[in-house]
């Protein structure tokens, strides 16, 4: 948080009287330190709700942590569904503040967030509607069927706020005010972790309620930060509005360019969404030790991932800005630089992962046998890691940055459906394996999606200007 506030001054508004904020000449680390590290600090908080969750339900025992961890994998699909949403949001507002179009910026910044808003509504009535039917996709235990189902009716009432925040995050960032969502994110993560103690134990005076009282932490802090995200972005956000003779002078909006965008997205995100689904499937009928071996790592990923997300993002906007003002040569570099960043922290964090596991997996009250397979799991996690962190800064940021998203669709699929569920299901029933060569052995996709990838890259069809 004190880097992040130490970093903030270098941001400053333009002078002029467009308003649309941009960065001091500087460094492109600083440029990248400035919106890379609010944003992983935010994603590693946001991780952490369920992190806090996983960790005190862990002293209940397996059960409700396979249920939280089941009942996580479905909420993963709306939370890629949204996050799909999000990605064209900053794909559009950072190539028209590119532009200095902010007409464009504000009508980009609404239809998204319409859009978020209503993926969050249909996943809200689902989970309202069939949360236990929902849960016996996952598995076939009664027991964690009925703790999952209660845990998911709850907290899905919050998926319209976490899909508000989201998508006025993003405008936050493109804004280059990225410290603001980590601050709101810094006191949801309080409020949860506080409710969390409080509920799930029955402290100060409140009942016992276990798996239902971090399902209603989790919905009150949710709530806590949208709001607080929301007050920021009715501070900030003013800076970006147009005025009455652009607002006039707005053409229609370019529905092909955005359905364009946005299709390849929606469609390859919940097809990964699903693919992730077939493998917490898989690990679910591998027994219940394996996959609640395989939960308590989440939190060790989410972290992992949030840590360095933040330089997705950061390519995102710093490249997407680039791409709206035609300085593509310069857009390409920039993308050389950002690979070469996750490349080195990737593999710092896959040693700390190595040291850290077999004191990890101490802090649960669950058998012997779950420990050691959870270590298993972590060590081949280790491996794979900087091939998903790269993934995700060249997938996720830098190909997404010209609006082209139908190379990642294809990319994605042919990882996924292609490579990770084919390979999934022959080492889990037709070879027998155990769950940590099962999960290695799929995650091998990571490294084929690279490959697709980089060469994408190289060959700079993915570079475009967005029309008006």
């Amino acid at each position: 948080m004190y880097l992040s506030f130490a970093l903030t001054p270098l941001l400053t508004y333009n002078g002029t009287d467009r308003g649309v904020v941009f960065m001091k000449k500087t460094s492109f680390f600083y440029s990248v330190c400035i919106l890379a590290i609010p944003v992983a600090l935010q994603s590693m908080l946001q991780a952490s709700f369920g992190v806090v969750d996983q960790i005190m339900i862990g002293q209940l025992g397996s059960v409700d942590v396979t249920a939280v961890g089941l009942a996580g994998k479905f909420t993963g699909i709306f939370n890629v569904m949204v996050s799909a949403v999000s990605a064209v949001a900053g794909i559009m507002i950072s190539q028209y503040m590119g532009q200095k179009n902010r007409a464009e910026v504000k009508r980009s910044l609404t239809v998204n967030l319409i859009l978020a808003l209503g993926v969050a509504f249909v996943f809200t009535v689902l989970c309202a509607v069939l949360p236990k039917q929902i849960m016996n996709l996952y598995t076939e235990d009664e027991a964690v069927v009925d703790a999952a189902g209660g845990y998911l009716f709850i907290t899905a009432w919050g998926f319209l706020a976490a899909a508000g925040s989201t998508i006025l995050s993003t405008m936050l960032r493109c804004m280059e005010k990225a410290s603001l969502p980590l601050y709101a994110g810094i006191a949801a993560a309080a409020v949860n972790t506080g409710l969390n103690y409080v509920l799930i134990f029955g402290k100060f005076g409140f009942p016992e309620w276990g798996i239902i009282g971090a399902a209603v932490a989790t919905l009150i802090s949710q709530a806590v930060n949208f709001i607080l995200i929301f007050i920021m972005y009715i501070r900030y956000g003013k800076v970006t509005a147009a005025e009455p003779d652009e607002v006039r002078g707005m053409g229609k909006f370019n529905y092909k360019q955005y359905l364009t965008m946005l299709m390849p997205i929606l469609i390859c995100e919940f097809m990964w969404s699903v693919g992730e689904n077939i493998y917490a499937g898989i690990y679910g009928h591998l027994g219940t030790d394996a996959c609640a071996a395989m939960t308590l790592t989440n939190p060790v990923q989410s972290l992992t991932i949030g840590a360095l997300c933040g330089l997705s993002q950061a390519a995102g906007i710093i490249i997407g800005k680039r791409l709206g003002d035609g300085e593509f040569d310069r857009a390409y570099i920039a993308s050389k630089k950002l690979i070469l960043y996750g490349a080195v922290g990737s593999l710092i964090f896959s040693v700390i992962i190595v040291f850290i596991m077999p004191y990890y997996v101490r802090i649960y009250n669950v058998d012997e046998n779950v420990r050691q397979i959870t270590v298993q799991i972590l060590t081949a996690y280790s491996l794979v890691v900087p091939f998903k962190v790269l993934n995700m800064i060249v997938g996720g940021g830098i190909l997404r940055s010209g609006g082209k998203t139908k190379y990642i669709m294809i990319i994605d699929i042919i990882g996924t459906w292609i490579f990770g569920v084919p390979l999934g299901f022959l080492s889990a029933f037709v070879f027998g394996l155990s769950i940590p060569y099962v999960y290695f052995i799929l995650s091998l996709e990571e490294c084929v999606r690279l490959g697709i990838s980089l060469v994408v890259l190289q060959r700079r069809s993915w570079m475009n200007t967005l029309k008006t």
